[in-house]
Order: structure tokens, then C-alpha cells, then sequence
């Protein structure tokens, strides 16, 4: 459906190099060229729209003055993985190179999304690190965001596997459902048996329980060893790339990364992914704004 009027919003649906958007520009002129935010919404790479984050990008275009560019990147299962990064990523190299057509100031861009879009706009900030054509991110901000699918046990998952809207199994599900695997791979995946143990000790220092800070713990227990079953790694494998587990990312990676905001949740299961990355930008010497909702649900 086309946007609807707006007394302090100019709104118009648009293509970046096929790829939908619509960018809000506040109606009241500015002295200077303004801040652009790309918004990347959430939805598990299947759901959302444009059109079902409109209120939302409408209130952070009024509230901080700024243009905001919402990309409608395709949905899985017609648009095949890794389509939804490719199209994030696309329109983001089309919005820095035409910014200033847009009254903005292509050092003051930033990326956000939340959950699923948190995902991609971590992994489209990390695509970007090595691009020396188009202006640098100014900063990411990453609302709940996705980023590993090693560890489906960390104390997050375990406090929180059953809270709505997101469960534990809902999250393996979906993701299943986006990388369209058979979902009987679930219970293997939630028990680990996915990541061959190379794989869990090499990555031991970036994602492992040990790195949560000891508040929230409470009530955490290892879970059991598992088996790696091969058959399952095979079908699975994509969930240790860095598209889909952006924490994997090497440090080289890490330390170019933007300024960065990051908003948890207490009662999410993806809390600790939050927490995980915070600490490895930090070790990075990223500067990082952590904002966490105590009451706050996925």
C-alpha cells in the first residue's frame, strides 16, 4: 500500500537498484544537511514489511530530524538466503553514494535494525569495513539484534525459553525456516550437535557463557555434552558463517567497526548475543552505548 500523508514528513515509496524503500524527509527545511538512518526492520528474514514498521520509522524521523530510509528486502522463502543481506547491502551502497539528493550528509549515516534487521545491519557494517569508495558508517544501532547460531544454551535461552513472543525453539525454527532446511533438524541444532568441536573451541573466547557477566546468571546450567553429528553440520553449515553468526567475525573486522549502539532486553532469548557482542567491540576499542530494558521482551 502506497504511504499514507504526513503533515511533518515528505514520504515516498522508491527503488535503489531494485531494491524497495521508502524515505521519509522531514518537512521543515534545515540550516545544514541532516543525519540519514537506513532501516533494516526485523521479522526473521520471513515476516515484515515496509509498510508493518511505517509508525515507527515516521516517529524516528520526527523525533531525531532525520532521513529514514526503511529497505523492503526480499522475504524469504520466494527471495532464496542470503538474498535479504544482499539486498540490505545494495541499498546501502545506493543511499551513500546519493545521499546529499537527499539533504543528507554522507558521514552522518547510520545503520539500524532490530532482531532479524539487527543481523543484517551488523553484517552490512562488517561488508563495509574494507570499502574505501563510499563514506564510512557513522554508526550502527542494533535493537535485540541476532548474532550467533552456535550456542542455543546460553543462560538467555535457558531464563528465557518459553517467554513470548520469541521462544527458544521459535528462534531455531524460524531459522531453519529461513535457510529452508527441514525443521527435524531442530532438536539437533538446540542441543549443538551442529558445530563440529573445532568449531566451539575456536570460537570459545568470543561466544561462550563464562563471557556473561555473573547478574545474569541466575539460575544458569551447562547443558549436558552432546554428539556433533556430521549429517546435521553439513545441512546446517551456513549457521556458522558470519551472514547469519556476524559474532564470528574476526577481530580484524571488529576493531573497524562504527560506533555502536546496542538495546537488550531482559526477558529475550537473544539478551546474551547483545551482551557477547558489546563486550567484543569493547575489547575491539569500539566505543559502544549499551541501553538495557529490564522489563523489556523481545
Amino acid at each position: 500500500l502506497p504511504a499514507c500523508r504526513d503533515a511533518k514528513l515528505f514520504i515516498k515509496d522508491l527503488h535503489f537498484d531494485e531494491v524497495p524503500v521508502r524515505i521519509y524527509l522531514p518537512r521543515e527545511p534545515s540550516a545544514s544537511k541532516r543525519r540519514g538512518v537506513i532501516f533494516f526492520h526485523g521479522g526473521c528474514g520471513i515476516f515484515g514489511s515496509i509498510r508493518s514498521y511505517d509508525r515507527i520509522c515516521r516517529s524516528i524521523a520526527r523525533k531525531s530530524d532525520s532521513v529514514i530510509v526503511s529497505v523492503g528486502y526480499g522475504l524469504a522463502p520466494e527471495h532464496k538466503y542470503p538474498a535479504q543481506t544482499l539486498d540490505c547491502l545494495t541499498a546501502t551502497l545506493h543511499f551513500l553514494k546519493a545521499a546529499e539528493n537527499y539533504g543528507v550528509d554522507p558521514e552522518r549515516v547510520i545503520i539500524c535494525g532490530d532482531s532479524a534487521g539487527g543481523t543484517f545491519a551488523t553484517s552490512t557494517c562488517q561488508e563495509l569495513v574494507s570499502r574505501r569508495d563510499i563514506p564510512k558508517i557513522r554508526a550502527q544501532v542494533l535493537i535485540y539484534p541476532f548474532l550467533q547460531a552456535l550456542d542455543f544454551n546460553l543462560p538467555s535461552y535457558q531464563q528465557n525459553a518459553f517467554v513470548p513472543l520469541l521462544s527458544r525453539e521459535h528462534t531455531v525454527r524460524f531459522i531453519l525456516k529461513y535457510l529452508q532446511k527441514d525443521c527435524s533438524l531442530k532438536e539437533a541444532v538446540l542441543a549443538g550437535s551442529h558445530v563440529p568441536e573445532s568449531t566451539t573451541l575456536k570460537y570459545r573466547k568470543w561466544i561462550s557463557p563464562d563471557l556473561i557477566p555473573e547478574a545474569f546468571k541466575p539460575g544458569y546450567k551447562p547443558p549436558l555434552p552432546t554428539s556433533f553429528l556430521p549429517q546435521v553440520h553439513e545441512e546446517t553449515k551456513e549457521l556458522c558463517k558470519t551472514r547469519i553468526s556476524p559474532l564470528l567475525a574476526e577481530d580484524a573486522v571488529v576493531c573497524c567497526l562504527p560506533d555502536t549502539c546496542i538495546i537488550t532486553c531482559e526477558h529475550d532469548v537473544l539478551r546474551d548475543d547483545g551482551l557477547l557482542y558489546k563486550k567484543r567491540l569493547e575489547d575491539n576499542k569500539v566505543k559502544v552505548t549499551w541501553y538495557h530494558m529490564k522489563e523489556g521482551f523481545h
